[in-house]
């Protein structure tokens, strides 16, 4: 059975790459790949952070050839955003602060802007104290994933700036890693002596001569993806018993498509599941079919999908 408490789901997965030893974790500006000593001693290494694996997961919902939610999900909102030809831009599932994109602020429904039109839904009110389940019943009407993901309205002329946490937080580590250090060259087979005529503009910077270059990987004994779900943190929007568990089978729907559509992260770095050590894999076959129940069960929580238009002034 899955790992199940009243305030927590956990679920620890077992990956290895797909193909080889080594993989590509991610890096950080100024920082490169994030090492650390883990409690046993030895060295581990972040190899996807929250928020990638956040973007993945919600990734897993929206169909790129269609620019539109998967059919599985179609009984769910969003808001979509388009141009005043009616061509697809963007979403609230694409956008990093989703619901609180500056496409969504700044589009317009009938004239009338969304950082005018939002704060209503929200129930913002000055010299009213915010009123978070106010705040959640407006998400889940305009996109459940909301409340799955996250979103902060950090808008300094409004009363007050909403924020909902992440109720599913996922990452992935590996343990006992040692780098391996490789290297290659960019070849060219035209122009190859650049720095005599630097000032022709045929360096390098300009993409010519051979350009050497060296490559940091990693091995590690265990690679483990996490997730952890905030069952309180659901419960505490105060939304309907069907609601609640819609939520819940959102999350359930995105880590299972995540896992098996396999964890191509990188180019260098491609995973597959070993095992699940810890709580049960999502069926996100199973997932579907709750969802598409459970929508039908709190439509009337549910909105439908709005069109926002942004002209790009």
């Amino acid at each position: 059975m899955t790992t199940k408490t009243d305030a927590r789901r956990v679920i620890e997965v077992v990956l290895r790459p797909l193909v080889g030893q080594r993989f590509q974790p991610t890096g950080f500006p100024d920082l490169g790949a994030a090492e650390f000593d883990h409690a046993d001693g030895g060295r581990a290494l972040l190899v996807e952070s929250p928020q990638s694996m956040a973007n993945r997961l919600e990734a897993t919902t929206w169909d790129e050839a269609r620019n539109d939610q998967v059919a599985e999900l179609a009984a769910l909102p969003y808001v979509r955003i388009q141009d005043p030809s009616g061509a697809f831009l963007t979403s609230s599932r694409l956008e990093a602060h989703r619901l609180a994109s500056a496409y969504i602020m700044d589009g317009t429904i009938d004239g009338k802007k969304g950082v005018e039109w939002l704060p209503e839904k929200l129930g913002l009110q000055k010299g009213k104290p915010l009123d978070n389940r106010a705040v959640a019943r407006a998400c889940f009407a305009l996109d459940p994933l909301s409340l799955v993901h996250g979103v902060f309205f950090a808008r300094s002329s409004w009363p007050w700036q909403p924020k909902v946490a992440r109720a599913v937080t996922s990452f992935i580590e590996a343990y006992d890693v040692k780098p391996a250090v490789s290297g290659g060259v960019k070849r060219d087979s035209v122009h190859n002596q650049v720095d005599k005529d630097r000032e022709k503009k045929l360096g390098t910077a300009e993409g010519y001569g051979s350009v050497p270059h060296h490559r940091v990987e990693y091995t590690a004994s265990s690679i483990r993806a996490y997730f952890a779900i905030d069952r309180t943190q659901l419960r505490s929007y105060g939304l309907s018993e069907a609601a609640t568990a819609l939520l819940e089978a959102i999350i359930d729907f995105e880590i299972g498509t995540l896992l098996d559509s396999g964890l191509r992260l990188r180019t260098a770095c491609d995973l597959e599941v070993v095992d699940v050590v810890r709580g049960e894999r999502p069926q996100a076959a199973e997932a579907a079919t709750r969802i598409a129940a459970l929508a039908q069960e709190c439509a009337s929580e549910l909105g439908p999908v709005t069109v926002v238009t942004w002209t790009g002034k």
